[in-house]
């Protein structure tokens, strides 16, 4: 097995259970950075004449990865930056379906806007609750999260394919930040008209990046305003007013997006299938353990798939309980979130369960 201490050394002082908080920075991400910076310093406005190149080279990476043509898409600082560029090009007035308690940079920026909006409680059964509410009332917009962020509550993705199937003219919004980087995941097949992330999170590619992927015909529905001089710069936003150059109005930042292309040559190496397949199998063991020591949900057992990571029970003593023992934990809703990556192991989840067990 290989040996991921060696891609991210945090992992020879701590037990990390906490990337659905903050993911890791590697090895190769942090070189590149520092090469980045040293040429800067020594460069400098001549570094950022390949700009575009750089660019240009990140959205490439992050089309093939994720299956959508790099015309579609978007860098950006963070989701909610790119979030509420979206919703500025929407005409308010939309009706607009919600989850509950979702994560609020889903939320809030449609509740700070004139839009129509019912909500769906989150629950075991979430996808016959969004089923009944499109039945009862079809919304414009359907906004969500694919992950759900206190429990890890995934939404099924061919539930969604089909439904967008019966409501064609509804445009379902995600945010992938809990997702991307634990699957594979092909957006153009996907049911999903615009998909957004945070990359530090499941991706490791530190803060200040993010993406957003869109289908064809979302530009002929959304009008984002926002306009910059770097709205046209680049191989993929030939002209004033392109889509994808009203996310991109600004300077972009070479080091922080590619941070994000290093990242994708990561997971790239690794091999996305067997990210998926090692997260599998390490969600897999844990859930088992919980389930069998009542500590989470068994309603959740029934649920064919969930994320990679899941909320205990457990309070703050149980966080400093586990950070004595050097593994690294966060307090969310009302219990502890512990989530599991690649390159955690079978004695990560061993650690984990000695500690509870003690507890």
């Amino acid at each position: 097995m290989k040996n991921f201490a060696k891609l991210f050394p945090i992992l020879n002082q701590y037990t990390y259970l906490n990337t659905a908080a903050s993911g890791l920075l590697s090895v190769p991400v942090m070189e590149w950075r520092q090469d980045h910076d040293l040429d800067f310093l020594v460069q400098g406005s001549i570094l950022k004449e390949n700009q575009a190149t750089v660019l240009t080279s990140v959205r490439e990476k992050v089309g093939a990865l994720f299956s959508c043509a790099p015309n579609r898409v978007a860098l950006v600082p963070n989701f909610s930056y790119g979030f509420n560029t979206l919703l500025e090009g929407i005409t308010a007035h939309k009706k607009v379906l919600l989850l509950e308690g979702d994560y609020p940079s889903v939320n809030w920026p449609f509740e700070s806007r004139d839009f129509s909006i019912s909500y769906v409680k989150i629950a075991v059964d979430i996808e016959s609750r969004v089923e009944d509410a499109f039945k009862k009332a079809q919304p414009d917009i359907f906004a969500f999260s694919l992950v759900q962020w206190l429990d890890g509550l995934k939404i099924d993705q061919q539930f969604l394919k089909d439904l967008k199937t019966k409501y064609p003219d509804t445009l379902f919004f995600a945010d992938g930040t809990q997702f991307l980087g634990t699957a594979v995941f092909d957006f153009d097949t996907s049911g999903l008209d615009v998909v957004g992330a945070s990359c530090y999170k499941w991706m490791n590619a530190g803060y200040g990046n993010g993406l957003f992927l869109f289908k064809e015909a979302v530009a002929q529905r959304v009008a984002p305003k926002t306009t910059g001089f770097n709205s046209l710069q680049g191989k993929y936003k030939p002209q004033e007013g392109t889509f994808i150059g009203r996310f991109e109005p600004g300077h972009q930042d070479t080091l922080n997006y590619g941070s994000l292309g290093k990242a994708i040559d990561v997971i790239n190496d690794i091999g996305m299938p067997e990210i998926e397949n090692r997260i599998q199998a390490m969600s897999a063991l844990a859930k088992a353990a919980f389930l069998e020591r009542g500590l989470i949900d068994t309603a959740i057992a029934s649920r064919a798939d969930h994320a990679s990571f899941f909320n205990i029970t457990g309070d703050e003593n149980l966080i400093n309980t586990l950070a004595s023992n050097d593994i690294i934990a966060i307090a969310r809703g009302s219990g502890v979130r512990v989530g599991f990556h690649y390159f955690n192991t079978e004695e990560d989840v061993a650690a984990l369960l000695e500690v509870l067990d003690q507890s």
